[in-house]
């Protein structure tokens, strides 16, 4: 409901329809009511109002009656106890409004913002219909109040116009010294308005008239101001020319840019570049400091002919009302700019040809003039340096810390909530201004409920507020985006929009094909600051990309998606080459479009969504991200679509939780019918997951003649040989696919091999051997990104340094890979734990070792049994793996307790199954010294050398 009371009582409710207040008491009773919205009026107070200073008597009674009769019209009046009190905000009063608005005026008028100044005292002077408080007919003093109020900002409203290029009305000022002939500014301004229409003499006279009226009615003197004036129109002076605007808040941040700006000072053509909200206005505003400067607001400014007499305006420089109508502005500008002058050229945006032709004649005949320039895209001269302005960094945190305490006393960043702060700061991308207003909530709300409102609503609905003396396209954060929106073309606003679809930037390859649009336009959006480019990608601030995504009219992402399935398979067979790392880091710089691409894919399209898994496979491998497909990989296992080969299998192994057997059962399948490998990274994937799925024989032909494939198939072959009881056949072999894997220039096929080479050194103890293979293997490893692989050659490294007796080494490996695990996503890597528990001794380690492996992963688990002393479960659940290494194990495990001609068996028995001994352990050497010492040195060696002699079949049935 709106109320007004600046002329007859107006209501009007919240639907625009009139509301009736019938009979003069009830009116007036509103009147008194709407001057105190929301605060009490005592009921004395209310007879007071009604009656004057002689109330009949009743009086209080016939108040009560008055409430009853109003609230038949305006419900919103509140009984409170010694009074009445209406419901309503105080803006929705036309006089509490005009308050306001006059003193946010006055301010804005002495800081120097003369049309933001005229804009609110305009607004504020159009709330008056006619003499105020006129159904309050007692309330004399409250209304001549008004009234000088409204006079007060009618005269500031002058000032403020006085100082724009369009100056004031003569003839409106002249009936307004009518009206009131001894106010002194308003002759004031009378005289300075007819000075500046080239009217000097009706100046003149206009001072003569009322120094004779003051003598005649007060036998006064005019007062120094209004002589002042008079001296200057005497002089001939023009009015000052506008100085930089004074600021109201602190200057936080930019000391880099500012700096710069310092170097560019004898730079006579300068532009600091910015999308809305980065502050380039205040940056311009701080550089200018102590320079002989004139700040020239360009907002209002949408017709390009107007800009040289908005100069003329800062400048202080009014037509003459005698000057011929075709006078040049242009001429007028280069007259007066004959000294050394700093002009700031403000928000040029909107006008930026005709700025720039301005500022090309300008500069060239004007040898004295330095032009500083703020915008949203550059005014493109030769000659012109460009500042561009990047979000806030650091300093975010300490401009809302700032900010903050101006709203909130006290406000200060804490170790509490410094995360939550930049965790604001950074979804605001750093732009001041957002932060800024993000800061005035706190007016309102906690540090922790404004990031989660910010997390839940998104920046445009929380910012919906701020100041109402600020400019409208910087009152909220939706405004400083839509005034650049405002200012592209149809087409421009398009590809904007369908750029929305974009998470992390893109190339210019994927712009142009996803946005359906050239290189040109795009630049165009690079200059209009929509659009940030570093020469190689192309990226949106994400506050700017929330609202081009609201003007989205088309759906884009199934172009989208197209594209980045096209450039993952592309890219997936580059990645088992020596140019790997190239196209990982290509990859890696789409890597948000590559996993918005799956998520959308998922329920929009999954059979897309698989061939992204399968494609993908390799380069989540090599760069240690794996893990993040699980949740779409296990969604799209649950999708019907007929699909089959290693797209499914490798949804299968990504999924996360784990898939039921079912699920693997069928993958297996698909990979013994494979008839040709697509992803051969797929399948490596597979064996290192399950194990073989077949002979390599078998495999050749599935391998096909991809050189890294077969490469691939004889790495498998070489490890199954090594941890199944054939180490020095698979060390041979291991050393030809290392050749060959070196020949390609693959890094992760090199690394695996010196991986497995080393932990062969290191069973045989070439300790030295050993180090510098893994040292080699994790180098590469970490080009690649590798995270959980160089955790699992930091595991095996660790191992080998503990039988070396360095537990230290060993355990600084072991924290090494659990930060990297932790990294990739495994704050619990079981390999970790183990290495930890055997090194520390601490059993509660091994219990989470266990309760971290998933089923299937046999090997920890079993280890872990065996240093629990569970030597049966470990025995049983090593006999089911695939490789005897895992058996032997848990076998050494098991002599340990054993008497000591079955421990001295049971030793040997390992050898037979490993293929080696491993130097070193010192478990396996305390049971063999305790055999020894109760066998003797040499049954211990006959009945050791006799099942080591086993068969690898004779072994295993040694231990069924």
């Amino acid at each position: 409901m709106r109320i007004g009371v600046l002329g007859a009582l107006e209501v009007v409710a919240d639907d625009g329809t009139p509301v009736t207040v019938g009979g003069p008491r009830p009116r007036a009773l509103l009147a008194l009511l709407a001057l105190n919205a929301n605060r009490v009026t005592t009921v004395d107070a209310i007879v007071e109002a009604q009656y004057g200073d002689d109330p009949p008597a009743g009086a209080a009674g016939a108040v009560q009656a008055h409430v009853s009769r109003l609230r038949k019209s305006v419900d919103a009046v509140m009984f409170e106890g010694a009074g009445y009190r209406l419901a309503v905000h105080p803006d929705d009063v036309d006089a509490l409004r005009f308050e306001h608005l006059a003193a946010d005026g006055r301010k804005l008028l002495a800081a120097g913002a003369h049309e933001k100044a005229a804009a609110v005292l305009r607004d504020a002077v159009a709330l008056w219909r006619g003499p105020a408080l006129v159904d309050l007919p007692h309330a004399i003093a409250q209304a001549a109040r008004l009234e000088e109020l409204r006079l007060g900002a009618l005269e500031d409203l002058i000032d403020a116009e006085l100082a724009l290029p369009t100056g004031t009305s003569v003839a409106d000022l002249r009936t307004l010294v009518a009206a009131n002939p001894l106010r002194e500014r308003l002759r004031g301004q009378l005289m300075r308005a007819l000075h500046a229409t080239g009217r000097q003499a009706e100046a003149l006279a206009e001072f003569e008239d009322t120094r004779r009226l003051l003598a005649d009615e007060l036998g006064a003197d005019p007062s120094p101001e209004l002589s002042a004036t008079h001296l200057a129109i005497l002089r001939a002076e023009q009015p000052p020319r506008a100085g930089l605007p004074a600021q109201l808040t602190s200057f936080v941040g930019r000391a880099d840019e500012l700096a710069r700006l310092a170097e560019l000072r004898d730079t006579r053509l300068v532009t600091i570049l910015g999308p809305g909200g980065t502050g380039k206005t205040r940056l311009a505003i701080e550089a200018a400091r102590g320079r002989d400067a004139c700040f020239v607001d360009l907002s209002p400014v949408t017709d390009g002919g107007q800009v040289p007499y908005a100069l003329l305006g800062a400048l202080g420089v009014r037509e003459s009302g005698f000057a011929a109508a075709a006078s040049d502005p242009v001429r007028r500008l280069v007259a007066t700019l004959d000294r050394p002058v700093v002009l700031v050229l403000d928000n040029c945006e909107q006008v930026v040809s005709d700025v720039a032709e301005l500022a090309r004649t300008l500069l060239a005949e004007c040898p004295a003039l330095a032009i500083l320039a703020t915008s949203r895209e550059p005014l493109g001269l030769t000659g012109e340096t460009l500042l561009p302005l990047s979000p806030l960094g650091d300093d975010a945190v300490r401009l809302f810390a700032d900010r903050a305490a101006a709203v909130r006393p006290g406000f200060a960043v804490t170790d509490e909530n410094r995360d939550t702060i930049t965790n604001i700061c950074t979804a605001l991308d750093g732009l001041p201004l957002a932060v800024e207003l993000a800061a005035a909530r706190l007016r309102q709300f906690t540090v922790e409920e404004l990031a989660g409102r910010l997390a839940a609503h998104g920046p445009f609905r929380l910012l919906s507020r701020g100041d109402r003396t600020a400019a409208e396209r910087h009152r909220t954060l939706r405004a400083v985006v839509a005034w650049s929106w405002d200012l592209l073309t149809p087409e421009e606003q398009r590809v904007a929009a369908r750029f929305s679809v974009f998470t992390g930037g893109a190339s210019l390859a994927a712009v142009e094909t996803v946005c359906d649009t050239t290189d040109d336009v795009l630049a165009d959006l690079v200059d209009r600051s929509l659009i940030e480019s570093d020469g190689r990608r192309y990226r949106m601030l994400e506050t700017v990309r929330l609202f081009c995504a609201d003007q989205l009219t088309e759906d884009v992402r199934p172009a989208h998606a197209r594209y980045y399935l096209a450039l993952a398979e592309q890219a997936d067979p580059h990645l088992r080459r020596a140019e790997q790392l190239t196209r990982l880091a290509e990859l890696s710089a789409d890597h948000d479009n590559l996993m918005a691409a799956l998520r959308w894919s998922v329920d929009a399209d999954p059979a897309i969504g698989y061939r992204l898994v399968a494609a993908l496979t390799a380069y989540w491998w090599l760069s240690g991200r794996r893990s993040q497909a699980g949740e779409a990989a296990a969604a799209l296992l649950e999708k019907e679509v007929p699909v089959v080969g290693e797209e499914y299998v490798a949804c299968v192994m990504h999924a996360v939780p784990r898939p039921e057997q079912a699920y693997w059962d069928r993958a297996w399948e698909a990979m013994r019918s494979s008839t040709e490998l697509r992803y051969p990274f797929v399948a490596a994937l597979w064996g290192m997951s399950v194990g073989p799925w077949g002979p390599v024989e078998e495999a050749a032909p599935l391998l096909g003649s991809d050189p890294w494939a077969t490469a691939l198939g004889y790495l498998s072959l070489a490890i199954m040989n090594v941890l199944d009881g054939r180490p020095a056949d698979g060390e041979a072999e291991l050393r030809e696919v290392l050749a060959t894997f070196r020949g390609l220039g693959e890094r992760w096929g090199i690394a695996q091999a010196l991986d497995w080479l080393g932990e062969v050194a290191g069973w045989r103890g070439e300790w030295d051997r050993a180090r510098a293979l893994w040292a080699e293997s994790l180098s590469l490893y970490e080009q690649l990104g590798s995270l959980e692989e160089c955790v699992e050659v930091l595991c095996r490294r660790a191992d080998c340094l503990l039988r070396q007796g360095d537990a230290v080494a060993a355990e600084a490996d072991l924290r090494q890979a659990g930060e990297l695990s932790a990294r990739a996503g495994q704050p619990d890597s079981p390999s970790v734990l183990l290495g930890l528990a055997m090194v520390t001794g601490e059993t509660a380690l091994l219990t989470r070792a266990l309760a971290a492996t998933p089923d299937g992963f046999g090997s920890v688990r079993s280890r872990a049994l065996t240093a629990l002393g569970r030597h049966e479960e470990a025995i049983n659940l090593a006999r089911a793996a695939p490789f005897a290494y895992e058996l032997a194990a848990a076998v050494e495990g098991l002599a340990g307790t054993a008497p000591a001609r079955k421990a001295a068996f049971l030793l040997g028995t390992a050898v037979a199954l490993r293929g080696t001994a491993i130097t070193g352990d010192r478990s396996v050497a305390a049971t063999a010294a305790r055999a020894t010492a109760e066998l003797g040195a040499e049954a211990f060696a006959t009945t050791y050398a006799e099942a080591a002699r086993q068969s690898r079949d004779q072994a295993r049935a040694a231990v069924s």
